[in-house]
């Protein structure tokens, strides 16, 4: 028999940002798709108007986008698709598989509590499954519920879990149509996963109990289930589960932090998934690598400290033209060319230093600053009357022994503020000082040979000028 094509979805609700868990779901499901040659498919479950907006929607949009992952064909609406679940419902009903339910709030609730005080499972208790309505009640308000299996167990064969074992008389009739004739979730997404062709469900391990109800409607209506790959959520450096107390959950945050794309996705993937010992993967790697058996079973801890060691990764390796228009487009920059060539010599020294994005916007302050520049207080400090003699000597010491801008390097630099010191018998801290403090205008910084470099000859032998005035 033909294997079908590999089809795996996210199918997000859209009332609200794109947590950094949903986004790792996309994120597995669009890799294993992208791995098997198949397709990658993107729904929308809008079906709670009260909620879904289009600012959401578009957020989903945008933040799946950044990650840099694609769907294919045009997104699926649910809402749209309420007639072929309400369809499908009658259908079940027509057959046998469902049932008409006259049972009243009322009585849900008193259902509920007998069942708990006998110790028993507090769902519906079948009364209107064998029973015909009366003539009072034929022209009351029904639900339409799934005439599910009393007995036996529902075996959910997970990709990532194994097998999942649930008695079926803990499942109780499901709602699949609400008395005011709208689908539920359960049935709205089975449905919408058949019609799309979807042949592998990859979500969130709190889904699991849903697979097994699921799968029920699946079995009433007569289909073949999809597999299943439930991977455990992410949890907190403190195990709990991932919330707003342990940072940022929104994709479009992290964005906003500074984060690199690809850094970002690169982590996501080694969240729950592994490959031996490789950290860093490229976006080839990951999906020529990624299959549903290396998600593992145990949740994995969000560590911002791990994260922030990737991104490091990726701006350190990054193309220097890739990463000026990341950063320049961060910033909201808008460089003059003496402070983009400056900018430009000075990343890879700045690079060393940044975990994300606004640390070179930090570490770039004293580059794109005008003269005079802005002196820190502990900066101001260094700046005594001896320090400020020392400054002129080497200024003039610099001017001398490199009198071209075209000859102002690294080495000549490095070479000369040496010779000087030495020729002085100062310490380099003594000559350093001054230099950073008048050129940086801050006590922290690049190491001061690339502090010179990337500023120039002329800006640096001016800024030491303004303040040895």
């Amino acid at each position: 028999m033909t294997q079908k094509p590999v089809v795996t979805r996210f199918a997000p609700s859209p009332t609200g940002f794109v947590h950094i868990g949903n986004a790792r779901t996309a994120l597995f499901s669009w890799l294993y798709a992208r791995h098997c040659g198949g397709k990658f498919l993107l729904r929308v479950e809008d079906t709670d108007k009260a909620r879904s907006t289009d600012e959401a929607i578009e957020a989903i949009f945008e933040g799946i986008g950044w990650l840099g992952i694609d769907w294919d064909d045009e997104p699926v609406y649910q809402s749209k698709n309420a007639a072929r679940h309400a369809e499908v419902a009658h259908q079940m009903l027509a057959d046998g598989k469902a049932y008409k339910c006259f049972a009243t709030p009322e009585e849900l609730t008193e259902m509920r509590e007998t069942a708990k005080a006998a110790g028993k499972y507090p769902g519906y208790d079948g009364t209107w499954r064998d029973k015909e309505p009366g003539t009072n009640e034929s022209n009351l308000p029904y639900v339409v519920r799934l005439r599910s299996d009393e007995t036996g167990e529902t075996i959910v064969r997970d990709a990532v879990q194994g097998d999942v074992r649930f008695a079926n008389d803990q499942l109780d009739d499901l709602i699949l149509l609400r008395s005011d004739g709208s689908p539920t979730y359960m049935l709205a997404v089975v449905v919408d996963d058949h019609d799309m062709g979807v042949t592998h469900v990859i979500r969130g391990d709190d889904h699991l109990n849903n697979a097994a109800r699921q799968m029920q409607i699946i079995k009433g209506i007569g289909w073949d289930a999809p597999v299943y790959a439930h991977a455990p959520l992410i949890h907190g450096p403190d195990g709990a589960k991932f919330s707003k107390r342990h940072g940022a959950q929104g994709v479009r945050e992290y964005r906003d932090m500074g984060y690199l794309a690809d850094a970002m996705r690169n982590y996501l993937l080694r969240l729950g998934w592994s490959h031996g010992d490789d950290e860093i993967i490229s976006g080839k790697q990951a999906v020529e690598w990624f299959d549903l058996d290396g998600i593992n079973k145990a949740a994995p801890r969000f560590d911002f400290d791990k994260l922030n060691h990737v991104n490091a990764h990726y701006i350190r390796n990054r193309a220097p033209d890739e990463l000026m228009a990341e950063l320049t487009a961060f910033a909201g920059w808008d460089l003059t060319p003496e402070q983009d060539a400056a900018l430009r010599r000075g990343l890879p020294s700045l690079s060393e230093r940044a975990e994300v994005l606004p640390d070179l916007v930090e570490g770039a302050d004293f580059l794109l600053a005008l003269r005079p520049i802005p002196i820190e207080p502990k900066a101001a400090k260094m700046l005594t009357d001896d320090s400020r003699a020392v400054l002129g000597q080497v200024a003039a010491a610099l001017s001398a022994a490199i009198p071209e801008e075209t000859s102002w390097s690294l080495e000549a630099i490095e070479a000369e503020i040496r010779r000087f010191a030495a020729e002085k018998e100062l310490g380099f801290g003594k000559v350093a000082q001054p230099i950073r403090a008048s050129c940086a205008g801050k006590t922290k910084s690049p190491g001061i040979f690339d502090v010179l470099f990337v500023l120039g000859r002329a800006e640096s032998l001016a800024r030491m000028a303004d303040q040895n005035i």
